[in-house]
């Protein structure tokens, strides 16, 4: 069954729920012929159900759907009868014994009592053998039933229905029942199987909310989305809701109230008791740090009685301690409509027992204020500083802002919140924060702070030209006075201008690092916001030589990093007012080509920022660390890290970082040999303009070359390649585009455009300086050795890999070893080509880099490698010593551990595997183990 189907891609993040409802339907092998969605209210079941029904109707199959009822629960086959009834007219065409069955089912009988069931199952099986002859209602011979609410479902209809999905025949019947409980499952048979609806993730909330008219933005959004905890059907009831409440004239003409399934839930409401009623309302108006216990002590009760109704009805749950609403929208429920009196005495209450909670006493206090109150917003700023994350921090700070009675005042809280969600990382949020901070008359100085974190949104967002130019407009109004100001400004300046690769952004640059120079260099400006604060000379320094490393001066970042001496600013920078410095560090390291360190420092910064939920402040790094981790082979750290970073960059709307991400997947995915045979044009993002965004755009054309490696097609990758670089051969990015020098030569070579790689080469070269670094000088070597009419090949080659800092870079050396040991065989030294090859297998294998195992595996077939026929033979040919070090390396012994034993040096015991390895037809350690066993 392979007809098209309706475009079901309304159903946000149900691709794999449909999919095996489809498998299902087409009735394949292994797949359950009865299955059983199992979720909570609104979560996505009526409409898994109905886009199922449309793939088996668009597939010539027949569609008999029900719903069950509470009303007819009790009424034997009462739901089939609703399922039967498009079938009146085929009922009546059956043998008198089956319609008078079938018919008694229907009504059509009167006065007839209940049938047997095993006369039912007999006439709805005679019924199915009508429907699949040739011309009837189901050409398809396959029937699907679907039943939504089926926890309303009497008995004898499921039981009837658990049959009929194990019949065989011309017919056959799947069978898919929704329901909200799992207690169906005691009236079915034991091998039905379970689908269970689990929540949207956050990313797929947030993808559907943007498929939502009038959807929220900033605060709201992120609120609303925590909100709704990934249940579809709660997440488009407020938005609406949300909507309705920011009108006002809407919200005065008619008070926004629940709709659809969240009508219901007030209507269960309304049933309760009504200190049931006024006991639910206090439980929705709690905040996370209220237990049980607080909110009946603001009741003023102790009696566990008052929640019973509210259990039995499904409502709530008490669980360790705490009052949990089973359902989103019955939380709103329960909190919508209730009077302002009520509300405040609650908040007032809850504020009461939450003394030793400073930010939640805040809240309620807050909450229960009906206007402006100078006090309150002081209580509230106070109390943002205990927050344990920077997404409740930015909260108090903008609700002290709004109940401030001071415009300066305001403004000071308006530029603490801004930057409290610029680290909770919404740029949403943060402009709107701007905008009103903006609309303030208030200093320079509080200005230019406000224009730091205004600029970092704008970058996030990919806008760096716009984000630049406020950096220096605020620079120019507010000049810093201090060197700490002076760095800081001037590094959130380079942060852009790397990002950016903007020639005119690099050499304004230059210029800022004198603003730190020349600052004074005693205290540091008065702050009395709650953001970071550079007051060490050791900081000052690391911002500053992020600043340099970032221009376009050869060697600044290895001469900075070591000017920093990192081993000693380590204990200082682990204080959490300090991460910027230490994000610097990393950077100048990252820009160094020194992976230790870079790892090292973003690794410290991950632990602090992550315990805060400081996703805006890990945004800025992650691209790097992501490099870093791919460059050097930590992969697996790799796979974790992208996959929360890119569920993270969807949620809170990071296109920058997001097409950063996406790259960075499709480089690793090429890498492994795991690019689909037509991908998409990698080039081609949506989100940003790549051409102010040069870092990302590198990022993106080296995915899609090496995409273009993987699938052996040299000239494409070549084609990619060349577009990091200018028609004069300068490079894109100064620091990207140059660290793709030797794949660029190396797809020059296999596609022809050796002269037009060796002119680019020659610019790279002249770029890096007189001491580029370790990683740049090998690179340079490998490409030469590829391209350079006018150098010694081998020469070159020796000293791509002559140097053991290699190593830290796995993918870059094994390619190396790969193109010297093409050149070897082409030179008929196929020996010394094997043990190259050898060497690189034993490198990429282990990692799972395919894309570069490959191309090993056949230069070593065309070296001469022995196949594994030969093994045998080949091992009894080697000398006592080469089979005595086969032997203990099989065992698991290192080259050490083998040459204390044997009295040789580890270099010595390396040389013989290495010669014994093609003579054996192996390429691995552990393949030694497989061979004498084999023997």
């Amino acid at each position: 069954m392979t007809a098209p189907v309706r475009d079901t891609s309304t159903l946000v993040g149900r691709d794999a729920e449909l999919e095996r409802l489809r498998r299902c339907v087409r009735q394949e092998p292994g797949t359950p012929r009865a299955l059983v969605l199992l979720g909570e209210e609104g979560i996505g079941k009526t409409r898994l159900l109905r886009a199922a029904g449309e793939y088996a109707a668009a597939a010539g199959g027949l569609v008999l759907s029900a719903q069950g009822w509470a009303a007819e629960r009790e009424q034997p086959f009462g739901c089939l009868r609703h399922l039967l009834a498009p079938l009146t007219g085929q009922i009546q065409a059956l043998p008198e014994p089956h319609r008078l069955v079938l018919g008694t089912v229907l009504g059509l009988e009167p006065g007839g009592a209940v049938p047997p069931g095993a006369a039912v199952r007999s006439g709805s099986s005679a019924l199915l053998d009508r429907l699949g002859r040739p011309g009837h209602v189901s050409p398809s011979g396959r029937v699907l039933v679907t039943v939504d609410d089926a926890h309303d479902c009497d008995a004898a209809t499921l039981e009837l229905l658990g049959s009929l999905a194990r019949r065989t025949g011309d017919v056959r019947v799947s069978v898919l029942l929704a329901s909200r409980d799992g207690e169906l499952l005691l009236d079915l048979p034991s091998d039905v199987d379970v689908l269970h609806v689990a929540p949207l993730s956050p990313p797929e909330s947030a993808d559907l909310l943007e498929r939502l008219p009038d959807a929220p933005d900033g605060r709201s959004r992120l609120e609303l989305l925590d909100e709704a905890h990934g249940n579809p059907s709660a997440l488009i009831e407020l938005c609406r809701l949300r909507a309705s409440s920011a009108d006002p004239v809407l919200a005065h003409e008619r008070p926004p109230r629940l709709q659809h399934l969240g009508s219901r839930f007030e209507a269960l409401l309304g049933l309760l008791p009504s200190q049931t009623q006024r006991a639910l309302a206090y439980a929705a108006l709690a905040l996370p740090g209220d237990d049980a216990a607080a909110v009946m002590a603001a009741l003023g009760t102790s009696d566990l009685g008052v929640w019973a109704p509210a259990e039995e009805a499904g409502i709530v749950a008490l669980i360790d301690g705490r009052i949990v609403f089973r359902h989103p929208l019955a939380r709103v429920a329960a909190s919508i409509g209730q009077p302002a009196s009520l509300r405040h005495r609650a908040h007032r209450a809850l504020a009461e027992l939450a003394a030793a909670r400073p930010l939640d006493r805040a809240r309620h206090v807050a909450a229960a204020t009906l206007g402006p109150d100078a006090s309150v917003a002081r209580t509230l700023r106070a109390a943002a500083g205990s927050s344990p994350d920077d997404f409740t921090a930015a909260r108090a700070l903008e609700d002290a802002a709004q109940l401030s009675t001071a415009a300066g005042e305001r403004a000071r809280l308006l530029a603490e919140a801004l930057g409290a969600a610029l680290a909770v990382g919404d740029p949403g949020w943060a402009h709107d924060l701007h905008a009103r901070f903006v609309c303030l008359d208030t200093d320079p100085r509080l200005r230019r702070d406000a224009a730091l974190a205004a600029a970092d949104a704008l970058s996030q967002t990919g806008r760096q030209i716009e984000a630049f130019g406020l950096l220096l407009d605020a620079a120019e109004q507010a000049p810093p006075k201090d060197a700490g100001a002076a760095a800081e400004l001037a590094a959130a300046a380079a942060a852009i201008a790397q990002q950016s690769g903007l020639a005119e952004h690099r050499r304004r640059l230059s210029a800022l690092p004198a603003w730190a120079a020349d600052a004074t260099p005693g205290p540091e400006e008065q702050r009395d916001d709650a953001s970071v604060r550079i007051d060490a000379a050791e900081d000052t320094a690391a911002l500053v030589a992020f600043v340099r490393a970032v221009s376009d001066v050869p060697g600044s970042a290895r001469h900075g990093l070591r000017r920093l001496d990192v081993p000693r600013l380590g204990g200082h920078l682990d204080e959490p007012t300090r991460l910027t410095p230490r994000v610097a560090v990393a950077s100048v390291a990252y820009h160094a080509d020194e992976p230790d360190v870079c790892l090292e420092q973003y690794r410290a910064a991950e632990l602090r920022f992550r315990s805060r939920r400081a996703f805006g402040h890990r945004a800025r790094y992650l691209a790097p660390m992501l490099d870093t981790l791919l460059a050097t082979g930590r992969w697996t750290e790799a796979d974790i890290l992208l996959d929360e970073s890119l569920d993270k960059a969807t949620l809170l709307r990071l296109p920058r970082l997001r097409a950063d991400l996406e790259a960075l997947r499709l480089s690793l995915r090429a890498l492994r040999g795991m690019t689909p045979a037509a991908p998409s044009r990698p080039d081609q993002r949506p989100w940003i303009d790549l051409r102010e965004n040069a870092a990302t755009r590198a990022r993106v054309v080296r995915a899609g070359a090496l995409a273009a490696l993987s699938r052996g097609d040299w000239a494409d990758a070549f084609r990619r390649l060349r577009t990091l670089f200018d028609e004069d051969g300068a490079a894109l990015h100064p620091f990207h585009s140059p660290r793709s020098i030797a794949e660029l030569a190396l797809t020059g070579h296999r596609a022809g455009n050796v002269e037009e790689a060796a002119r680019i080469l020659a610019r790279v070269r002249d770029s890096q300086g007189e001491r580029p670094t370790t990683r740049m000088t090998l690179l340079l070597h490998h490409a030469a050795a590829l391209v350079d009419p006018g150098a010694d090949a081998e020469h070159h080659f020796r000293l791509a890999l002559v140097n053991a800092e290699g190593e830290r870079w796995p993918v870059e050396r094994a390619q190396a070893r790969l193109s010297y040991a093409i050149w070897l065989r082409r030179a008929r030294r196929p020996s010394e080509a094997r043990q190259q090859l050898a060497a690189a297998l034993e490198i990429v294998e282990p990692l799972g880099a395919e894309c570069v195992a490959t191309g090993i595996r056949h230069e070593l077939r065309a070296s001469g490698v022995a196949t594994s026929s030969d093994s045998t033979a080949a091992l009894a040919e080697l000398t006592a010593q080469q089979r005595q070090i086969v032997r203990m390396a099989a065992e698991g012994l290192s080259n050490r551990e083998i040459g204390e034993q044997l009295f040789l040096s580890p270099r010595t015991v390396g040389t013989h595997l290495y010669n014994v390895y093609p003579k054996l037809g192996v390429t691995r350690r552990h393949q030694l183990r497989d061979l004498l066993q084999d023997r």
